[in-house]
């Protein structure tokens, strides 16, 4: 019996390294827009029941569709934030972005808070 011949060795191919920062970074770019969409979805709904309902026209109305109007404020200047941290350049500080998306989040919680007043209201209606 011949001895066994020993198998050249596979080079092992290094897996990818992941930049867990940047990972983060494109999923919060995934979710926030999301998030406004829904929320701006709600928004239009509950003004149009508003109108519909004749509801617009009385001070708890006009109070609500002022919220909801401030709301979609909001919402844009979300989308300017978004708008913003995209052209940072690659190199930028992390601290801008931070503070970008701290601020987005922010203004996200307000108009969740705004909206979410509208229901109450509409669903008497």
């Amino acid at each position: 019996m011949a001895p066994p011949v020993p198998r050249p060795r596979k080079a092992r191919s290094t897996p990818p390294v992941v930049d867990l920062a940047q990972a983060r970074d494109a999923r919060r770019l995934r979710e926030i827009p999301a998030r406004c969409s829904a929320v701006d979805e709600v928004n239009r709904k509950s003004l149009g029941r508003l109108f519909q309902t004749g509801l617009v026209f009385t001070r708890q109305g006009a109070r609500l569709g002022r919220d909801l109007l401030l709301a979609h404020q909001h919402l844009l200047r979300v989308s300017d934030l978004l708008a913003r941290i995209a052209e940072l350049p690659e190199g930028a500080g992390d601290g801008e972005a931070a503070a970008l998306y701290d601020e987005a989040q922010a203004l996200l919680a307000r108009t969740t808070a705004l909206t979410a007043r509208s229901g109450p209201v509409l669903a008497r209606v």
